[in-house]
């Protein structure tokens, strides 16, 4: 085994024990990781996969590894996490087997760990040995499932409905792209599908700065779902818009290319910092104030306001697996308390006969259906203002009985998918 090879599961390994461990969101992980910048790119993106792998996998994963254990019981947490990329490889990545458990070994010895080099060969010697036949009568998509989310997507969903959601989250979501204009062009020079609501759609993988076009900002990544909420208040040019936690700027760049006269806002100057960055190179104009929305007191109201409020982001559990790992039942209510300050301090920004949109790329009903049920129910200055399939390219599927956007994964199968998301669109009422 070479020693980049090495420094590679090296790297894997610590970043397994930060999400896992210290429930650090596996991208800020990633990012931080100080090794990472000496890794060529190809072992880079061997890195994000096997730890995405075995976050997507990890209830399989762990349950080989029970199998295959001579006696009951996990080893310690740092082992644990080196059979888990062994099996990941093993079962799921399609490494040969020599390879996968060699490495896995190695990683053992490099870390202080040799005593328990034996138990490391044996068991991944099992797996790949028992393991496809173990794997092939598991129930993946419940495995991988925590109990309080698969509880609460059938209680919301119906059974039927939590599989197809489950068993959409096994696999790595395709890339989404928004275009600036001519969405056919650009479909054919990036070798794209053109997707009904005019986003385009690629296999994931590559390199995205590499595609024509990045360079010279004609396009943006964003997937299918997130960007029909911009797409939602009708004709914007010359509108005073107010995009609330705006970061990290795709809605900002839709609103912007729109013709419209953009205030995007967000807590954090840093996450703005990146929407600056974007909007460079898009050549597209807005302006960004980093304050909280909650009680950012503008000059003026504007005639339409944007809330994607922060979520759990459970919608976008095929592209962050590891939202699995660390969201919890008690961050969606407090998340949800939150939401609802916002969504109130929202109504008062947009002016009376203006337009409200509220989103979260949530699948948690506290965050989405109920929110708005609760702002009706106790503000009688906004109303409902129904979204049809025309204004989504005419999917119908992904639009609920109240005429709000409810998408699912596993939704809209035939395209490829789409990520879960929740969009309302309301009308302030005239004084």
């Amino acid at each position: 085994m070479t020693d980049t090879t090495l420094a590679a599961r090296g790297v894997a390994l610590d970043l397994l024990r930060d999400v896992l461990r210290k429930s650090v969101p596996f991208d800020d992980a990633f990012d931080a990781h100080p090794e990472l910048a000496a890794l060529q790119p190809r072992d880079r993106g061997f890195v994000r996969l096997l730890v995405a792998t075995v976050l997507r996998r990890l209830g399989q994963i762990d349950e080989l590894i029970q199998g295959c254990l001579a006696k009951p019981g996990l080893p310690k947490a740092a082992i644990h996490d080196m059979l888990r990329l062994g099996t990941a490889q093993l079962i799921f990545l399609n490494t040969p087997a020599h390879a996968a458990v060699d490495t896995a070994v190695e990683l053992a010895a490099a870390r202080n760990a040799a005593p328990y080099k034996g138990l490391i060969n044996a068991v991944l010697r099992r797996v790949g040995r028992e393991g496809p036949a173990m794997a092939a009568r598991q129930d993946a998509g419940r495995l991988n499932t925590p109990d309080w989310l698969w509880l609460t997507w059938r209680s919301a969903y119906g059974t039927a409905r939590t599989r197809g959601i489950v068993e959409a989250h096994l696999h790595e979501a395709p890339l989404d792209i928004t275009v600036k204009s001519d969405p056919a062009g650009w479909a054919e020079r990036l070798e794209a599908t053109l997707l009904p609501t005019g986003s385009l759609r690629r296999a994931a993988g590559g390199s995205v700065v590499e595609l024509p076009g990045f360079e010279e900002g004609e396009w943006w990544v964003q997937d299918l779902a997130a960007s029909l909420p911009a797409k939602l208040f009708g004709d914007l040019a010359g509108k005073r818009v107010f995009d609330l936690c705006a970061a990290p700027g795709g809605k900002t760049a839709q609103l912007a290319a729109q013709g419209a006269r953009v205030t995007a806002i967000d807590r954090s100057a840093k996450r703005l910092e990146r929407v600056t960055e974007n909007l460079k190179r898009l050549r597209l104009d807005a302006e960004l104030l980093a304050t909280d929305a909650a009680t950012w007191e503008p000059e003026e109201p504007a005639d339409a306001v944007l809330l994607d409020a922060p979520c759990s982001a459970t919608g976008a559990i095929r592209r962050h697996p590891d939202i699995l790992r660390v969201k919890t039942s008690e961050d969606i209510a407090k998340l949800a308390r939150a939401q609802s300050r916002l969504l109130a301090r929202a109504v008062d920004l947009v002016r009376p006969g203006g337009t409200l949109i509220y989103c979260t790329c949530s699948i948690q009903p506290d965050e989405g259906e109920a929110q708005i049920a609760r702002l009706l129910q106790r503000d009688g200055r906004v109303e409902r203002w129904a979204i049809t399939p025309d204004e989504l390219g005419g999917l119908s599927e992904p639009i609920n009985e109240a005429g709000e956007v409810r998408s699912l994964p596993g939704m809209l199968a035939d395209l490829g998918g789409i990520d879960g998301f929740f969009i309302a669109r309301l009308r302030r009422r005239p004084d």
